[in-house]
């Protein structure tokens, strides 16, 4: 089954859709997006690295976006306006990764597969990669759910509740780095936090509790995943910005539903 490259793309799409469900609510709830857009475009300077080190790409992506994360926060921590931290360095290490891969001797790259996302190449390994990414995330938030939620509320009540809301910021940006590096294959470093922030946004114009947008989110993305590709496949289009493109339109759609409820 799985020879068929539409069907490894689907699975891919709907692996992905899993972590970003619940992820991306959290991304909105906290207003991460512009956090989430700068890890992801962190992610190409992790490619670079990857290549210059000769390791697996997943792993490079996966330790810049996380190195990228906590550099935020600690800057965050120091008293720096946090919108212009986030533009200086996830700018600087998009441009960075940019300039870094053209040094790579012997090696000549598809930029915009890294940027895009080229999910139709997708392989069976990619495949392991990004359900067990998602495994991971999914177990993830649901182990801390709970506290994510209180802290996320209110830090005043995490504080009162005994919850570091310090440390449960930590949890979500390990979870944002494992997304952004499976991610990264599927949608590309440009497309990611359209991924995360999307979904979640178009499941919360219908939801009436935090559980149900983060199950919508990830029905959202689903939905988007496999419909993206039907239309890249039908209208041959890119699929990364196809994908997006859908979930858009259900977003679009929802919004209207919720304005008429």
């Amino acid at each position: 089954m799985l020879d068929d490259f539409l069907i490894r793309a689907g699975l891919a799409g709907v692996g992905l859709a899993l972590a970003v469900g619940p992820l991306g609510s959290f991304v909105v709830w906290r207003r991460m997006a512009y956090f989430g857009d700068a890890t992801a475009h962190a992610a190409i300077l992790g490619v670079a690295l990857a290549m210059i080190l000769s390791v697996p790409v997943t792993l490079g992506t996966l330790a810049v976006a996380l190195a990228m994360g906590l550099a935020v926060s600690w800057l965050g921590t120091r008293g720096h306006a946090m919108d212009a931290t986030l533009g200086v360095v996830s700018h600087s290490a998009l441009a960075l990764g940019l300039v870094a891969i053209t040094f790579v001797p012997g090696v000549r790259v598809d930029l915009s597969a890294f940027l895009f996302g080229d999910i139709l190449a997708v392989t069976k390994t990619d495949l392991a990669v990004i359900w067990g990414g998602a495994g991971l995330v999914v177990a993830l938030i649901v182990w801390r759910w709970s506290r994510l939620l209180t802290a996320t509320l209110s830090r005043e009540l995490a504080a009162a509740s005994g919850i570091n809301a310090d440390r449960e910021g930590l949890v979500l940006t390990l979870a944002l780095a494992v997304v952004v590096a499976v991610a990264l294959k599927v949608v590309g470093a440009l497309l990611i936090a359209a991924m995360l922030i999307i979904p979640a946004a178009a499941a919360r114009s219908l939801a009436r509790s935090p559980e149900a947008m983060a199950l919508g989110a990830v029905g959202v993305g689903a939905l988007a995943a496999l419909g993206g590709l039907w239309a890249s496949w039908w209208f041959d289009t890119p699929a990364g910005p196809s994908i997006v493109v859908a979930a858009a339109a259900v977003f679009v759609v929802t919004t209207l539903a919720g304005r008429r409820r």
